[in-house]
């Protein structure tokens, strides 16, 4: 943290101690069984996090949907639909429903109800609960936390002066922990995260995952090799919460990025945001405009029909790391009243 990022953490020190207090007391209550939880009809898995911004939840969530198939498990997926403006739709999503066609996807603030739904009106066998560490109403089965090895303890403050939406020691709930984007990081990185969430969660089974790009695709086009990268002359777009992470995949591609445009996180694209992507990438004489899937959903509807250079998504893909299947294992035992 540079001098003055401590120098604001520590002028919002007062508030994140009086968000501390609140949230200690709202866990302390669900803890004592002082707060209702509720047991929806099916089995509910969540996979949530400690901290706000981006951790790769979205790719894991798809292959924790994918699993559950595999082993003859009809999933949904609930979610809140956090950041969509009036009348329209969440990022993640229009993410979900493009890449899990065949899943449903139920956007309910009221995650109860929410669940309710998914097993009343589209016969899910369990409920996959996006972002569901904190919204402890609804009962669970398996709750799964996500760790960024990029960025893993929120700077070890609560909110707002760090990034953590509750202390580091509420990782005991967890019956298993994902360290996401582990291939983007040193190896001994990873194993000072696991050392450390052996201490807060002994309990927890500790897997890895890796995130690898599966290739690019442009509007109505046919899907490109992810190597295809290194012939182009990229203009990197993002709004997502961890830029990083795509930036380094695209260097893994063997993209040349001739500039990189971040956006803040949740972005909602607007017609002259684009002629401005689109302007500039002429100017910089860039072969394509490339993307994550969580933007390509709001860029594509707004992109013009035949610029010099056509928007490409990168597509990827979380591997989850379970050589010895201890999380397949809990998935298998999470849904075992529904098998």
């Amino acid at each position: 943290m540079t001098q003055s990022g401590r120098f604001v953490a520590t002028l919002l020190s007062p508030a994140a101690a009086i968000y501390g207090a609140a949230v200690a007391l709202r866990n302390r209550r669900y803890d004592r069984g002082r707060s209702a939880v509720i047991r929806a009809p099916v089995p509910v898995i969540s996979v949530g996090n400690l901290t706000v911004g981006g951790t790769g939840k979205t790719p894991v969530v798809m292959e924790i949907v994918r699993r559950l198939r595999g082993i003859g498990v009809r999933a949904a997926v609930v979610t809140r639909g956090y950041a969509a403006a009036a009348g329209q739709t969440a990022d993640e999503v229009l993410e979900y429903q493009e890449a899990l066609p065949d899943t449903p996807v139920i956007v309910n603030p009221d995650r109860v109800r929410g669940a309710r739904d998914a097993a009343a009106e589209h016969g899910a066998q369990c409920i996959v609960l996006d972002d569901g560490f904190q919204h402890r109403r609804l009962a669970r089965d398996l709750d799964i936390v996500l760790i960024d090895a990029l960025a893993p303890w929120g700077g070890e403050r609560l909110l707002p002066a760090g990034r953590l939406r509750e202390p580091l020691s509420s990782l005991r709930r967890a019956q298993a922990v994902i360290i996401t984007r582990a291939n983007q990081t040193a190896d001994a990185r990873c194993a000072e995260i696991e050392q450390r969430v052996g201490k807060l969660a002994p309990q927890a089974v500790c897997i890895r995952s890796e995130v690898r790009a599966l290739g690019l695709r442009g509007v109505g086009s046919d899907a490109h090799p992810p190597h295809a990268a290194s012939q182009m002359s990229v203009l990197a777009v993002c709004g997502i919460g961890n830029p990083v992470t795509f930036e380094a995949l695209l260097r893994d591609c063997g993209a040349r990025p001739i500039t990189i445009r971040r956006f803040r996180d949740h972005h909602r694209y607007t017609v002259r945001d684009v002629e401005g992507l689109v302007r500039d990438a002429s100017q910089r004489g860039a072969t394509a405009v490339v993307t994550t899937r969580k933007d390509w959903v709001k860029l594509a509807p707004l992109w013009p029909p035949a610029p010099a250079a056509g928007l490409l998504r990168l597509d990827v893909e979380a591997r989850l790391l379970d050589t010895g299947g201890a999380l397949l294992a809990l998935l298998r035992r999470a849904v075992s009243r529904e098998l």
